[in-house]
């Protein structure tokens, strides 16, 4: 689904808003085994369109598998995009190469899932934020410069007293003291974009609201356009504005945040809602849903791709992909039985 389409499904949405970065009509291919002639192309993306916008974030929701951190590795140029576009400011980010792939690199900056394995655990907290800024800030000089740039950085993300940590080894910092060291060299470049990658699901649940509550605050301090992504729906509501659920590298529902959670539309979302822990919740034996892995999804493939899980799926469901309908102001699914 183009950008442009996704606009006449929902001509009230946030597209209206000039976009820092936005992935048209995106795939993604990955080849599997198999001798030349008979490779299988696995879509890890299809159709995917996404607009990150200045001072807002928008939530990738679903499953380990659904294409959630394929989409933040295109916007980072860790892979390339088999079909579609995917522009910065305007411009087709595969044109890029030389000094503007550095500074695109600089200004589409990305928090990784695992704080333990994202910092380098023989070099200190200096090391790791000094190091992006001799690189990319050549507006600081000299040792006192670059120093005070550190120490502002780790205030920045509640690292008090900030001058203790720059000694310090990462083995020595808890999960959730890694995960803002990680935040601030992130931010050491001064990136326009943030791309956060399940950056509290590897954390203690006493942590993750902390980390959420920092990204939030450099967010709207820094004004950001910050890419969520998460497993879990609940959180997508509480740090952003926008959401879009995905299933086998498909964004089946998508708009505000609120909206998709108060009025779930596409079965999936209202899986992803329902498994949500509710203790107030009455336990039923109703109503039971098909259990079944995330299909592989290939050249060949049809249909809807939650067909195999669907409680409403009939036999259209199995031969057409569901356009975009939409349900809301700004909000869009894709069924067939909206």
């Amino acid at each position: 689904m183009s950008l442009a389409e996704l606009e006449t499904a929902s001509p009230t949405s946030a597209l209206a808003e000039p976009a820092i970065i936005e992935m048209d009509n995106v795939d993604k291919e990955f080849v599997l085994g198999g001798a030349f002639l008979n490779q299988t192309f696995l879509k890890a993306l299809s159709g995917v369109s996404l607009r990150l916008t200045r001072g807002r974030a928008l939530a990738l929701v679903g499953e380990s598998g659904s294409g959630k951190s394929t989409c933040a590795r295109m916007l980072a140029r860790v892979y390339e995009p088999t079909n579609g576009s995917i522009r910065f400011h305007g411009e087709d980010i595969t044109s890029f190469h030389g000094d503007r792939m550095q500074q695109y690199r600089s200004q589409v900056q990305m928090v990784f899932q695992d704080p333990f394995g994202s910092l380098n655990p023989t070099q200190s907290i200096g090391y790791h934020l000094e190091r992006p800024i001799r690189l990319h800030r050549p507006d600081l000089k000299g040792k006192a410069a670059i120093k005070a740039e550190m120490l502002h950085l780790l205030e920045g993300v509640g690292l008090r007293p900030a001058a203790d940590y720059l000694t310090r080894r990462p083995h020595e910092l808890s999960g959730g003291q890694r995960q803002r060291v990680a935040i601030a060299r992130a931010l050491s470049v001064r990136p326009q974009v943030l791309l956060a990658d399940e950056p509290t699901s590897m954390l203690d649940v006493s942590v993750r609201l902390g980390i959420l509550n920092l990204l939030e605050e450099l967010k709207r301090e820094r004004n950001l356009a910050a890419l969520y992504i998460t497993h879990d729906i609940a959180t997508a509501r509480y740090f952003s504005e926008d959401a879009a659920v995905m299933y086998a590298g498909h964004v089946v529902e998508q708009g505000p945040s609120t909206s998709i959670t108060d009025n779930p539309s596409h079965p999936y979302t209202q899986l992803l809602i329902e498994s949500v822990p509710n203790p107030m919740r009455k336990v039923t034996t109703g109503n039971k849903r098909r259990a079944a892995d995330i299909p592989l999804w290939t050249r060949d493939s049809r249909g809807c791709p939650f067909v195999s899980r669907c409680p409403r799926a009939t036999a259209i469901c199995k031969e057409n992909m569901p356009a975009p309908v939409a349900v809301g102001p700004g909000h869009i699914a894709r069924c067939h039985h909206l």
